[in-house]
């Protein structure tokens, strides 16, 4: 957990300015409850911060690869021998197979959906604490507890409504009392539901760029985060199948992804941008 002096130094300097998501459930959200998520994004870096950072790549646990532009929606999803360049907002995009891409219409469609299905989870288990007043959402204060590392916090419970793919889900979100981010969730598949099918840790936050983010879900941990200045996704470029680069991360890349992103560019001879109308390198996965 991030816990230095220069960590709090951080956080104080940043301003308090978090307003909801259009569709936030304002009315039915407790003010105690809107209070909290506001420290939670101010000790992440703050809504600004956020909302600033643009390109964000990261590893779901192994499974998936991810690239994606904040500002636009655009995404690249690299899950096994399959390729998917979209967009998140529109669900349009294109899909290549062993190389090879997809072009008949029914197939394609399914391809994305399976693309914006699992960005939407992915997504959520990366980003879940930057989205507490999102569209769709209403936040309740359940009180203080205990979470399972022994420490003090404070529960939000998350309901939704009409949003995502599976709006029916609930969450229990602990806030540390003392660093107020968040350190653990429970998970219950229906908002009826008394008991919850899992609890798992939000840990190990760390800088990239001017935002914190978690990697550690306890037994299993998302890999190769960083946040980029610089990163291209055109989904649509004509006669090239879509090219998309990675470059100047705002924080230094694991050893195995930079070896990855050099063999990346021994394959195409360039730094800069991924062809992707030759067939993809199999996914690199970290997954301890």
């Amino acid at each position: 957990m991030v816990g230095n002096a220069g960590f709090f130094g951080f956080v104080a300097c940043q301003k308090n300015e978090n307003p909801p998501l259009s569709g936030f459930d304002l009315e039915n959200s407790d003010a105690r409850a809107i209070e909290i998520a506001d420290r939670v994004m101010e000790a992440m870096g703050g809504r600004k911060a956020w909302d600033e950072t643009r390109y964000i790549t990261w590893n779901f646990f192994g499974r998936r690869r991810h690239l994606w532009d904040k500002w636009t929606g655009n995404v690249r999803i690299e899950a096994g021998d399959r390729l998917i360049l979209m967009n998140i907002n529109t669900k349009q995009g294109r899909v290549w197979i062993n190389g090879e891409e997809v072009t008949h219409p029914d197939s394609l469609q399914n391809h994305l959906e399976y693309g914006y299905r699992a960005w939407v989870n992915d997504s959520y288990w990366m980003f879940m604490p930057y989205k507490l007043k999102d569209t769709g959402v209403t936040l309740k204060y359940l009180g203080e507890g205990q979470m399972q590392n022994g420490r003090s916090a404070d529960m939000l419970q998350l309901t939704f409504h009409q949003v995502g793919v599976t709006p029916q889900n609930k969450y229990l979100v602990y806030v540390d009392q003392k660093t107020q981010l968040v350190g653990e969730w429970a998970y219950f598949r229906d908002a009826n539901d008394d008991s919850a099918m899992f609890h798992t840790p939000w840990d190990n936050w760390q800088r990239y760029g001017n935002i914190l983010l978690s990697d550690d879900r306890g037994r299993r941990k998302h890999a190769d985060i960083a946040v980029c200045r610089f990163a291209r996704i055109a989904i649509h470029q004509s006669g090239a199948g879509g090219l998309a680069a990675i470059a100047r991360p705002e924080r230094a890349l694991t050893s195995d992804f930079t070896r990855y992103l050099r063999k990346k560019r021994r394959h195409n001879g360039t730094g800069a941008l991924l062809d992707e109308s030759a067939p993809p390198l199999p996914p690199f996965s970290s997954q301890k």
